[in-house]
């Protein structure tokens, strides 16, 4: 946890814009009373000013997801189930909000553009990271390596995909049946190091 309170809430702030406004949809006045802010301390924290602190939100986001992640992997050797709590968690946090937070690393993807550099370089370290995580979780259960990260890429984007889709079409069906039938196919793989 980060021990400046200030920085902290701009931050938190940040995050939860992103995941329901996208980056261009967040305009500074609303970020900075939403962390109770003036706007010099935005630029005293991040001297890049909005894109900084959305940097900086992703990289915070990534880790939230990649410690959730890395803790249902060590309670559940096996990382099938591990990957349907991960996926089921998204689903209850997607249905509590009444579709309206998504994944914020995908919202801001959807939106960046080429001009969008430091947003697209964290967002491909985030990405990346989780991928390498699922992926190494598969290794460990017997999956060979480069089918590992192969299953991880796929399973990253039936998530990420299955949450646009859910979140638009304002039910969660569309985001349980990509990932339900993904994980089932996993299951009964012989890759996986289980039994056929």
């Amino acid at each position: 946890m980060d021990p400046n309170p200030t920085r902290e809430r701009l931050i938190a702030a940040m995050s939860d814009l992103l995941e329901r406004r996208g980056f261009h949809g967040v305009g500074l006045s609303e970020l900075l009373a939403q962390a109770q802010a003036p706007k010099g301390v935005l630029y005293h924290h991040f001297p890049g000013g909005k894109t900084a602190l959305a940097v900086a939100a992703i990289e915070a986001i990534a880790a939230r997801i990649a410690d959730s992640l890395e803790r249902l992997m060590h309670q559940q050797p096996d990382p099938i189930p591990a990957l349907h709590g991960w996926i089921a968690s998204a689903q209850r946090r997607l249905d509590a909000s009444g579709f309206e937070r998504g994944c914020p690393l995908a919202t801001v993807a959807l939106e960046s553009t080429a001009d969008d550099v430091a947003l697209r370089t964290a967002l491909a370290r985030a990405f990346a990271d989780i991928r390498g995580r699922i992926a190494a979780a598969l290794a460990g259960a017997g999956v060979p390596e480069p089918r590992a990260r192969g299953l991880a890429s796929l399973m990253v984007a039936a998530y990420e995909g299955g949450l646009l889709q859910a979140r638009v079409a304002g039910s969660g069906e569309p985001m349980a049946l990509a990932t339900q039938t993904l994980l089932e196919l996993l299951q009964n793989t012989p890759s996986t190091g289980k039994p056929t």
